[in-house]
């Protein structure tokens, strides 16, 4: 299986040290939006999808990274950030981008996110939230998520 993963980590570190983790797993490269021309996907089996969470939505760099994938363009995607909130559950901020994934073409097969630090106003009068995150806990989840991609192969399924 031939895998990659696009991150836009920008803040803190925290997304790309989740995606490190899953690219150790899938054998599959870590890059920016910008280092990769959306045709090449098509080279994948798998493609990662991931960036830190702001104001409820995935990164702008992401999210037009995503609007320039050719539609049409099939395989398995899986969507994974980081977020100094947790995801709610009746309005998950990864279903907008799977639901965009989808139209292309894509079958995600599943989605993964955790906590990170967040010092984006207000919390940054405080210091920040989630100091510690992600985590020995978050990188053990991301391992786990990232292994049962691997165990389905390319052959899909969630």
């Amino acid at each position: 299986m031939k895998a990659v993963m696009v991150c836009a980590s920008v803040s803190h570190g925290n997304t790309r040290r989740i995606a490190e983790v899953m690219g150790r797993v899938l054998a599959a490269e870590v890059v920016e939006p910008e280092r990769i021309d959306p045709a090449e996907l098509a080279d994948y089996d798998l493609v990662g999808f991931g960036s830190g969470i702001f104001t409820g939505r995935f990164h702008p760099r992401l999210r037009d990274f995503v609007r320039s994938v050719p539609a049409g363009r099939g395989g398995r995607a899986f969507v994974f950030a980081t977020s100094g909130l947790p995801e709610r559950r009746l309005r998950p901020f990864t279903r907008p981008l799977v639901r965009q994934l989808e139209g292309k073409g894509f079958e995600v097969t599943g989605t993964f996110s955790c906590r990170g630090f967040d010092t984006w106003l207000p919390f940054k009068l405080v210091g920040g939230i989630n100091r510690t995150r992600p985590d020995g806990g978050d990188l053990a989840a991301a391992r786990a998520f990232a292994e049962g991609l691997a165990a389905r192969g390319a052959g899909g399924g969630r």
